[in-house]
């Protein structure tokens, strides 16, 4: 492991450099315009792959964005490892807020990463930390030291749902097949406070759309006549929630796994300031479900939010007209036992159901996703755990975050494995948002930590 670390030391700045080189790429999924751009990005991932010195390496096409395979396999007797993450990245919008390009990484020092942050679209989501995995292999096969068989796959359609993937793990299951899979897709409580994600919440993301009239009309003519859509849609979206912010769908709390008195005084044990979380977003108070703290309801209780909202004009000055239809982009996160298809369902039917005469209701599914709970007794979280006490010189915490990523249960219902969720980025990283940034010391600290689980995972196997 001294020969490992040395080398990572040593190579610490080429490694920012070739992040850097990966950012530069706008690997947007969701828009076809980038399309070229997310295959140059795949291109990119498979060179450095055979640079790194993975065996096989392939680029498989999917209907949709291609997926990026390559190996190590050491020994038949050791465990396996498949090592999963994605190269694509959210939009870069509005792009007047962001303080520098996304696609143009600059390095900035703050006050959370006084050593500094790279700041740019995917820094943190997903690139940054799926990088760190290659340059940890690096590490590992430059200095003869690889204790476990060692798979990548790495995927170009996360931030769209992973519509091909589960699809490519079923017709693919035995070159995949492992005993673990590892994802950096999280985030640590904070640099001197290490943790480890044990829950992810479900998602069910839908897009809805209110049609009145055949077209626009004169606001003075029709107005006070004839259903607005916007005004329609807001009354509905609003009614989706009561005065204490619980989600007015029936039978939507059915099936909410509700934690015990002991588990919720557990979990707020983590370290967690309201006043700095309050100054850090610029907010007076927080808003949330009521008998519920902050940390609970960005874990354990699940969510409506509306993401998106358009419809009639928005250009410079007046425009006096009553449009024709408003849309709106709505995600729900989901807790255990909650299953997406049944949300969805209940949305779909209660929305339709909420519709005045005069408007036309159309609900259309998106993607969505299972949450997810992983043990903590088991050899491949003990072998994180133990990781990172090692680099950090702390035991992680684990925590449940707020997030969804729905291919942990594809993985467990295809491979039969558990996932190890070993992020190492900040919740405050801005990721989806303008100015997504992460930290050297994370990017670092990353590619320090990963060699040790491999090591300590197969110790523990034996």
């Amino acid at each position: 492991m001294e020969k490992v670390q040395k080398f990572i030391t040593e190579g610490k700045e080429r490694f920012v450099q070739e992040l850097f080189d990966l950012l530069r790429i706008p690997s947007v999924s969701a828009d076809p315009a980038y399309a070229n751009d997310v295959r140059r990005t795949a291109e990119f991932l498979a060179e450095k792959m055979n640079d790194a010195g993975l065996d096989q390496v392939e680029i498989h096409e999917t209907p949709g964005h291609p997926i990026v395979f390559g190996e190590k396999m050491v020994d038949e007797k050791l465990p396996t490892v498949l090592v999963y993450g994605h190269y694509d990245v959210q939009p870069p919008d509005p792009l007047d807020l962001w303080e520098s390009g996304p696609f143009e990484p600059v390095i900035k020092k703050t006050a959370i990463h006084p050593e500094g942050a790279i700041y740019a679209r995917g820094a943190c989501d997903d690139k940054g930390q799926m990088y760190m995995h290659l340059k940890a292999f690096e590490a590992m096969n430059t200095a003869g030291n690889i204790p476990v068989n060692l798979k990548f796959m790495i995927e170009g359609e996360e931030e769209v749902g992973s519509v091909n993937l589960g699809d490519f793990c079923k017709k693919y299951k035995d070159k995949l097949a492992c005993d673990v899979v590892l994802l950096s897709d999280t985030s640590v409580i904070a640099n001197d406070v290490p943790s480890i994600t044990v829950g992810l919440r479900g998602l069910s993301y839908i897009e809805v759309e209110v049609v009145g009239a055949n077209r626009d009309l004169h606001s003075g003519v029709y107005g006070g006549a004839v259903a607005n859509p916007i005004n329609i849609l807001s009354k509905m979206i609003a009614s989706l929630q009561d005065e204490n912010n619980k989600i007015t769908i029936p039978g939507f709390y059915d099936d909410v796994e509700e934690l015990s008195k002991e588990e919720r005084t557990a979990m707020n044990q983590a370290p967690f300031n309201l006043e700095q979380y309050k100054a850090s977003l610029e907010i007076d108070d927080v808003l949330g479900e009521s008998g519920y703290t902050t940390l609970e309801r960005t874990s354990i209780r699940p969510t409506l939010d509306v993401n998106g909202i358009w419809g009639g004009y928005i250009g410079e000055g007046a425009k006096t007209v009553l449009p024709s239809k408003a849309n709106a982009k709505i995600s729900m996160r989901l807790v255990p036992n909650q299953h997406p298809d049944k949300i969805t369902k209940l949305f779909k039917d209660y929305f339709e159901s909420i519709a005045p005469l005069g408007v036309r209701v159309k609900v259309e599914p998106h993607h969505g996703g299972f949450p997810a709970v992983t043990p903590t007794n088991t050899a491949e979280y003990k072998a994180a755990e133990k990781a990172m006490e090692t680099t950090y010189g702390k035991t992680p915490i684990p925590q449940r975050s707020g997030g969804s990523i729905p291919i942990v249960s594809l993985f467990e219902e295809v491979f039969g494995v558990k996932s190890v969720l070993m992020g190492f980025g900040l919740n405050s990283d801005d990721i989806h948002s303008p100015n997504e940034h992460y930290g050297l010391f994370n990017y670092y600290k990353g590619i320090e930590t990963i060699p040790y689980f491999f090591k300590y995972y197969a110790e523990l196997k034996k």
